[in-house]
């Protein structure tokens, strides 16, 4: 008896149009992606290796200046025609620069100071060559003025020089160093940030899951006003986050919040508490902060997960007499352990990258400064762009980490 062979699987004509179709539906996602995702990855990647400040985005061209310095009031009297070339970006050079400029009916040009320049007929012209970085050109030209000049107004300013040169951009070109990697690691304050943004993240993320999971618990049941009460558990998460900083750091404040006065009036505190001031208060209060604006979103998930549960097993539990915490225990949780897992790889991440609430509550201060605070800081408060980007190339590699220690501790429980 013959075995029929059958050709493998995927390599026939029709496998390979299928194939060609498939890809051809996907490429714009992939271009999308690219566009949205991969390329500013790979700018953030390459910026964290130049020595780029936040004044270099500016494209260096050339500036001129030119005036007529001296008495110029009377035919005869002598003056000086000075032009003041230069960069317009301090710390950027300039390549190939020339200047070009009509001198005005009326003044006579004296001798020329720079063997560079060259009079032809009444143009000027000038070939400066480079530019280093900071390098300024101050061409100062006896003139002698004329009846002409005064008659025609004696505005020197009249003919705008001409001016030509390519600036080099320090984004472009090859210019690398790690100095901004450097600068990040160097001392302790690093370590400081990371160990905040880690208290921050850790805390934040499972204080979010767990008060998530003990609303999703009392709203599972059904009763009257329900719908009302899980509205209201969604309001800190739909909420503006600017109005909901605002009322915290209003109700916290040490002179004139409503917490304070509480605390003061029943006998807690002798005076008042500086919440969003005091280390390492201030850290916990804007941990605290992250768990109540985001639980909701959990709550969300785990209700859903919970009410998709059979019954039937929960009926079995209460004929074989199992407790509410064992019912919870045995029955629940396992259901709710792959719910969990995303949240918390999702709001593990969400957090880490968190920089707005930091920022409205405190701008960093009193020990709540996190990695993402840094390159904030860095950029813009500090004008160092290359080192901004270092910062974030860090927290990419964190958090790439996180997930690859994630998955692998996952894929070990499914094997399990």
């Amino acid at each position: 008896m013959s075995e029929t062979s059958t050709p493998p699987r995927g390599r026939g004509p029709l496998a390979r149009r299928e194939a060609r179709l498939a890809w051809g539906l996907m490429l714009p996602t992939l271009v999308s992606v690219a566009l949205v995702v991969v390329l500013p990855l790979l700018a953030i990647f390459w910026i964290s290796v130049k020595p780029v400040q936040l004044a270099d985005l500016r494209p260096a061209v050339v500036r001129v200046n030119e005036d007529l310095r001296g008495d110029a009031e009377a035919p005869g009297d002598e003056a000086v025609l000075r032009y003041r070339v230069s960069s317009t970006v301090p710390t950027a050079g300039l390549r190939n620069v020339t200047l070009e400029d009509e001198i005005p009916e009326g003044l006579e040009i004296g001798a020329l100071p720079d063997d560079r320049c060259a009079l032809d007929a009444r143009v000027l012209r000038c070939d400066f060559g480079d530019l280093e970085p900071r390098e300024r050109i101050r061409l100062e030209i006896p003139v002698t003025v004329g009846a002409a000049y005064l008659d025609a107004g004696g505005d020197v300013e009249a003919s705008v020089p001409a001016v030509t040169g390519r600036g080099s951009n320090v984004l472009t070109d090859g210019t690398f160093t790690l100095e901004n990697f450097a600068r990040i690691f160097d001392g302790d304050e690093f370590w400081g940030v990371l160990g905040v943004t880690i208290f921050y993240t850790v805390f934040g993320t499972a204080g979010a899951l767990i008060a998530g999971l003990f609303a999703a618990l009392l709203l599972d049941t059904s009763f009257r006003g329900q719908g009302v009460l899980r509205g209201l558990f969604l309001f800190p998460y739909v909420a503006p986050v600017i109005a909901v900083a605002f009322t915290w750091v209003t109700l916290f404040d040490p002179f004139s919040g409503s917490a304070n006065a509480l605390l003061i009036q029943m006998g807690v505190t002798e005076g008042p508490i500086n919440f969003f001031g005091e280390r390492p208060l201030a850290l916990i209060m804007v941990t605290l902060f992250e768990v109540w604006r985001y639980f909701p979103l959990s709550f969300l998930f785990i209700l859903a997960r919970m009410q998709s549960i059979d019954t039937d097993m929960y009926e079995a539990a209460d004929m074989d007499g199992a407790s509410p915490f064992q019912k919870f225990w045995y029955l629940s949780l396992p259901q709710l352990v792959g719910i969990l897992s995303v949240l918390f790889l999702l709001r593990f991440i969400w957090t880490f990258n968190k920089f707005d609430d930091i920022f409205l509550l405190t701008g960093g201060n009193a020990g709540t400064r996190t990695l993402t605070v840094n390159v904030y800081e860095q950029a813009f408060a500090v004008s160092n762009i290359g080192a901004g980007a270092a910062v974030a190339v860090v927290v990419f590699f964190c958090l790439l980490i996180f997930a690859a220690f994630f998955f692998k501790v996952m894929s070990r429980e499914e094997g399990l």
